[in-house]
């Protein structure tokens, strides 16, 4: 039975002298709508109100637990 990936395989395409493995990235991007985007990072986010609250009741569930045990 003859090799099935042989027929699959892709094409040797000849790129220039720019381009190709081990070159350095090119200057700009392939796209330009992505510099924008690459500009606006997310910072560090607050914690929610939800979770500060959350958090409070839990460390009132362990103290009023940790009180009653000792």
């Amino acid at each position: 039975m003859a090799n099935r990936t042989l027929g699959t395989r892709q094409k040797l395409v000849f790129r220039g002298p720019d381009q190709g493995p081990g070159r350095a990235a090119p200057k700009r991007p392939r796209n330009p709508l992505v510099v924008p985007a690459l500009q606006r990072k997310a910072g560090p986010h607050d914690t929610s109100q939800g979770a500060k609250r959350q958090a409070g009741k839990r460390s009132l569930i362990r103290q009023l637990l940790g009180k009653e045990e000792a």
